[in-house]
């Protein structure tokens, strides 16, 4: 799980299994790979070499090693510490975790995710209330410190195929809604757990599928989607792969989704203790468009660039390299 980055050509989806090896077969078997995961991340980070440490951590999917990527060669350029990457530590629990016990110092986390599946509140539309309902509550709860917007909203995005979007004339998951029975979903594990996921979604648009969704990794969404082992993802808007592959989005029509604003999270400890990190840190506030993390996430899924040469020149281009 740890790791620099990807190799040269290789995207995050690369470094998985084949699909056939990384579909979930059952959900016991799920529980018990997430606990063991959970066990591993556990145990509180020890030894002096530590204190002089930064550890960056990420999700595991593309968007989430380039954020990573990001924010370690930022503060290794800014802060003259030394920093480790452990990247793909799966999804939001197994990073939340991390966080707690210490074994990371920080990592990217987007707001509604934080609301709904770490805070558990209820779905809000806001995206200034969301923010600062998790910033507070990070902060009292668990010693976490929330900052500034990195300027981009990561919304789910409900995709599928262009040629079925074109034959139906569908734009909207309404108009969509009408023909899930005739179609196989594709999700993550955490969007079929989450509060804002798959159940929710259902019943606010209605949808009933002819069979029950695949559960994958989420570098294996949109393969799967294009191979036509599924008819309908739960991806995301900034993902690079969706314009390039002739994918189409299904608009929220009814609002659904809250906002998913991308914020670093830090360890409060890690800010005390290093008081440059958080300087660092707030000069990225704003300065990521939707736009951009599209280009990013592009220029490594669809050119299959290398993640660290991609974030150099990103950095370097706003001045904060």
């Amino acid at each position: 799980m740890g790791g620099r980055g990807l190799k040269n050509g290789q995207t995050a989806a690369a470094r998985l299994k084949p699909m056939s090896q990384r579909i979930l077969p059952s959900w016991p078997l799920l529980a018990t790979a997430l606990g063991i995961l959970l066990v591993a991340v556990s145990f509180p980070a020890c030894g002096s070499g530590r204190q002089q440490t930064l550890v960056i951590g990420s999700k595991n999917f593309t968007e989430q090693v380039i954020l990573g990527e990001m924010l370690a060669q930022h503060l290794e350029a800014r802060t003259g510490l030394h920093v480790e990457r452990r990247f793909y530590l799966a999804g939001t629990y197994i990073c939340h975790q991390a966080l707690l016990a210490g074994r990371i110092d920080a990592y990217v986390e987007y707001t509604g995710t934080a609301l709904t599946a770490i805070l558990k509140q209820p779905v809000e539309n806001d995206p200034g209330n969301v923010y600062a309902r998790v910033k507070h509550e990070y902060t009292s709860r668990f010693g976490i410190e929330v900052m500034d917007p990195l300027g981009f909203n990561n919304t789910f995005a409900i995709v599928i195929r262009g040629e079925t979007a074109r034959r139906l004339n569908l734009h909207t998951l309404s108009e969509a809604a009408p023909y899930a029975a005739e179609w196989r979903p594709g999700f993550g594990f955490e969007f079929m757990e989450r509060p804002d996921g798959y159940q929710g979604l259902g019943r606010t648009y209605h949808l009933t599928f002819g069979q029950p969704p695949r559960i994958m990794d989420l570098g294996l969404l949109y393969r799967a989607l294009l191979e036509r082992q599924v008819d309908l993802v739960a991806g995301n808007s900034t993902d690079g792969l969706i314009a390039a592959r002739d994918l189409a989005i299904l608009e929220d029509d009814k609002h659904y989704f809250p906002p998913y604003q991308a914020v670093p999270m830090v360890r409060r400890e890690t800010l005390r203790r290093h008081p440059e990190v958080r300087e660092a840190l707030n000069q990225f506030g704003g300065k990521i468009s939707d736009e951009e993390m599209r280009w990013l996430n592009h220029a490594v899924d669809g050119e299959h660039r290398d993640v660290a040469e991609v974030v150099r020149e990103f950095l370097r281009s706003k001045h904060l390299d």
